[in-house]
C-alpha cells in the first residue's frame, strides 16, 4: 500500500519538484506565520520548516491512518542576514540592487514527521547562488511581474528570475525550495525508501 505523503506547503514549485520526481503528495497548507522568526538564516529556515510540519501533523492526529508530513522553508542568506519574501515591490527592488553581481546562500529547511510513531527528523540544505548584474530597467520589469514578492530572496531559478542567475554551487533543488537528495536521506532515517512513494 502506498505511503501517504503530505506536503505542508503552499509552494507550487515544491509541489512541481515532487511530482516530477514521481510523488503525488497531498497538499495541506500549514498556515504558520513566517514573520517574527529569529536566529541565523539556517536556524530560521529549519525552525519554520519544523513548525509547518508540526502544525499539519497535529491536524492529522485525529484522523485514521498514518502519513509522512514534510515541511519546508527557504531563506536567502546574504551577509549572514536572512531574507525571506520581500514585503513589497520597493523592498524587492532594494534587494536586487544589493544582490546584483554578488553571491548569496539559499538555505532550505526540511522537516519530516511520521504520524505513525511521532518520529521526526530535519536538516538544512544550502546552495550558493551567483547573481548576475541586471540593469535597473530589467530589475524594474522583473519586480513588476510580481514573481519576486512571492518567493524567498526575491528570485527564482525556475521562472523569470532564472535570467538573472549566473550559476549555482550545489543542489539546484534547494534553490527551488526542496532538495531531493536531502529528502531521500530524511526518509531513510525514518525507515522509508523513496521508491515506496512513487505514484
Amino acid at each position: 500500500m502506498p505511503v501517504r505523503f503530505v506536503l505542508a506547503s503552499a509552494s507550487p514549485a515544491r509541489l512541481k519538484v515532487l511530482q516530477a520526481a514521481g510523488i503525488q503528495p497531498e497538499v495541506i497548507v500549514s498556515g504558520v506565520d513566517e514573520d517574527g522568526a529569529t536566529g541565523s538564516p539556517e536556524e530560521i529556515a529549519l525552525s519554520l520548516a519544523q513548525h509547518k510540519a508540526q502544525a499539519v501533523a497535529d491536524r492529522l492526529a485525529d484522523r485514521a491512518g498514518t502519513a509522512l508530513v514534510l515541511g519546508c522553508d527557504s531563506v536567502l542568506d546574504l551577509d549572514g542576514v536572512a531574507l525571506g519574501k520581500p514585503t513589497d515591490a520597493e523592498d524587492a527592488v532594494r534587494r536586487w540592487h544589493r544582490m546584483a553581481g554578488r553571491a548569496g546562500v539559499l538555505r532550505t529547511g526540511h522537516w519530516l514527521i511520521s504520524t505513525a510513531d511521532g518520529r521526526q527528523v530535519g536538516a538544512v540544505a544550502s546552495t550558493t547562488v551567483h547573481f548576475s548584474r541586471p540593469s535597473d530597467a530589467e530589475i524594474a520589469a522583473y519586480v513588476a511581474t510580481g514573481e519576486p514578492q512571492r518567493v524567498a530572496g526575491a528570485f527564482t531559478i525556475d521562472g523569470l528570475g532564472g535570467w538573472f542567475v549566473d550559476s549555482v554551487d550545489g543542489d539546484p533543488g534547494t534553490v527551488v525550495g526542496l532538495s531531493l537528495p536531502l529528502l531521500r536521506d530524511l526518509l531513510g532515517q525514518l525507515g522509508h525508501q523513496v521508491t515506496d512513494l512513487w505514484a
